[in-house]
């Protein structure tokens, strides 16, 4: 059964943070390094209109967890995140389109670091439904890239004729929310 944009429950729907990811890659030296964020909250406001719907999520920059205690702890300086002056990174939604039954494009603003630019994310509806505890769920997934500079997180180490940390992140999320009763 393939889903229709207006197949979402209008309502608000809370992130389950057991059952959701936001995570990134970076590209480093000749590989990638993989992390995710480990405290957040999201909202999102499903309209019947589902275009006017709205989604805010408030990530908290100091639980990052690349897998690497002194890699995440630099991460949390001020060469990177700054998590002392600038605790948070948000996302508020300017705008919804409707690609297709289950595809959306959700543009927003992304505050890093004080720093507010706009971004697009690609995010696919992956279905609705009952879970075991009564409760009424929906799953997306939603992808996109940023330039880190752009944010001010500019820290790198040259490294013969290239540098040790990638500018492009990309960035993940696969997230189940609870409808709110």
């Amino acid at each position: 059964m393939t889903a229709t944009a207006t197949a979402i429950t209008t309502g608000t729907w809370v992130l389950d943070p057991t059952h959701t990811e936001i995570g990134f890659t970076v590209r480093h030296l000749m590989s990638k390094v993989r992390g995710k964020f480990e405290k957040f909250e999201g909202t999102l406001v499903t309209a019947e209109d589902i275009t006017a719907s709205t989604v805010s999520v408030s990530v908290d920059l100091s639980s990052i967890n690349t897998g690497t205690a002194d890699r995440d702890a630099h991460l949390r300086s001020g060469d990177f995140f700054g998590v002392d002056q600038h605790p948070t990174m948000t996302f508020s939604t300017t705008g919804v389109v409707v690609e297709n039954d289950s595809d959306y494009v959700v543009s927003g603003i992304l505050d890093i670091k004080g720093v507010k630019k706009p971004i697009d994310l690609a995010v696919e509806f992956l279905g609705e439904g009952g879970d075991p505890w009564g409760g009424t769920r929906v799953g997306v997934e939603a992808k996109s890239e940023i330039s880190r500079k752009e944010f001010g997180v500019d820290f790198n180490v040259p490294v013969g004729d290239k540098v040790m940390i990638g500018d492009k992140i990309s960035i993940s999320i696969v997230a189940e929310a609870v409808l709110q009763a």
